[in-house]
């Protein structure tokens, strides 16, 4: 069997540190991560926006369906209330009436 040979003495081996010099593309990376960023942010914000658009309208036509529902509910109610409170006021004027009326005779 044969022994591998020994490396000649400049080639690097696996404990040395190799430190390329920066080149135009290695000097970009940070800016673009800025930029990457920077966008994620502001499609951050958009998305935001966008939901809370969407959001206020659905709660408005939630909203807006939940109040006629409850209009519907309450019309009855509503409409015997204010027709006993009519017949009562009516009632009273012509009573009221009928005592003016006896007291000039």
């Amino acid at each position: 069997m044969s022994t591998s040979p020994i490396p000649p003495r400049f080639v690097p081996t696996l404990t040395e540190v190799f430190h390329p010099a920066p080149s135009a593309a290695t000097a970009m990376a940070p800016i673009r991560v800025a930029l990457s960023a920077e966008l994620q942010d502001q499609m951050v914000l958009r998305v935001l926006r966008r939901v809370d658009l969407l959001l206020e309208r659905r709660l408005r036509e939630a909203v807006g369906q939940l109040i006629l529902e409850q209009t519907e509910t309450l019309a009855p109610r509503l409409r015997e209330e204010i027709e006993q409170v009519v017949r009562q006021s009516v009632s009273l004027a012509f009573e009221q009436e009928m005592a003016q009326t006896s007291d000039w005779t």
